[in-house]
């Protein structure tokens, strides 16, 4: 096994407060809190605020980036982080952001980056499939049909 290179975790929050998702600083202390608490180092923050709604907010870590967008009117926010190596605990990250945006309803799902697995499972894999082929001939045949009934 030649290991995994990173994690992935998308946060999908749903039934936010409103007012906590239009609020940079609100927003920034929030990702800052939860690097933090995930073991992660802090480098910069990049934003935009949208008019008359909405923040995309990113912050670039030593160990990959947090990266933040709400949806006021639909009281949503996505999130994502992207961590490498084994000292940072993203998992902490989505206790903070519970708390901050007090979901109603919270989907993550966690992906491999980089899982290379075994040698085999490198090498390209090929799928072919006959069925739209299967289809048209089917197809043809039931037009032929079609056409050839004597009438």
């Amino acid at each position: 096994m030649l290991g995994i290179i990173g994690r992935h975790l998308t946060i999908d929050l749903y039934g936010c407060i409103f007012e906590s998702l239009d609020n940079v600083d609100f927003v920034k202390e929030t990702m800052l809190t939860a690097i933090k608490e995930a073991n992660m180092t802090f480098l910069n923050f990049t934003y935009h605020k949208f008019e008359p709604q909405g923040l995309t907010i990113l912050a670039l870590l030593a160990e990959g980036h947090m990266s933040i967008h709400t949806y006021p009117k639909m009281s949503y926010t996505a999130v994502d982080i992207f961590t490498s190596g084994e000292q940072s605990y993203p998992d902490q990250a989505i206790k903070v952001l519970k708390q901050s945006f007090k979901p109603e309803k919270i989907k993550t799902t966690n992906i491999k980056r980089g899982d290379f697995g075994s040698l085999s499972d490198m090498k390209p894999k090929i799928k072919l499939s006959i069925t739209p082929m299967r289809r048209v001939r089917d197809t043809g045949a039931k037009v032929f049909r079609f056409l050839s009934r004597s009438r």
